[in-house]
């Protein structure tokens, strides 16, 4: 992993954020069918200990609250974040608020869904944040987040 030069010419370790939208503090028990049975704490243990082993600080976030949503996101750019893994959940379909907030921070991000969105309800094809996003993943399950952090990983090794 690549370090960053702070301002004082120090090596710091790279910043990543982890973005969870509402509902999904509910994973492990809310429609397994769709979701299965993997809880946001197993989610966030996998990507931490990736995360770690990459010698890379990693921070996750949960909210069902839009604003609070979008106050992290502003924070995110103050704190040095270099790139951001976003499940924006129900707020996917519906916030363009949230979806500015990450077009004015302008940090790269990934945007994630457990479930195919494009194997359900009409509604949920529409993403505000796809055309923004570095890539989208859909429909791979907790998967799809670990995918989404080696990917990052890949870039920051790259860049």
């Amino acid at each position: 992993m690549k370090k960053e030069k702070s301002t004082s010419g120090q090596a710091t370790t790279a910043r990543l954020l982890v973005i969870h939208g509402p509902n999904l503090n509910l994973l492990g028990t809310r429609e397994p069918e769709q979701y299965g049975h993997t809880t946001l704490s197993d989610i966030n243990l996998a990507l931490s200990r990736r995360a770690e082993t990459a010698g890379v600080e990693l921070e996750t976030f949960q909210s069902n609250h839009e604003g609070a949503l979008i106050e992290r996101v502003h924070a995110a750019r103050e704190q040095g974040v270099r790139a951001i893994i976003i499940n924006p959940a129900g707020y996917t379909h519906t916030s363009v608020a949230l979806r500015d907030a990450l077009a004015a921070v302008a940090i790269p991000f990934v945007e994630v869904h457990l479930s195919n969105v494009y194997a359900r309800e009409p509604f949920r094809h529409h993403s505000y944040f796809s055309a923004l996003a570095m890539g989208v993943i859909s429909g791979l399950g907790s998967e799809g987040y670990l995918l989404a952090l080696e990917y990052l990983l890949n870039k920051l090794n790259t860049d």
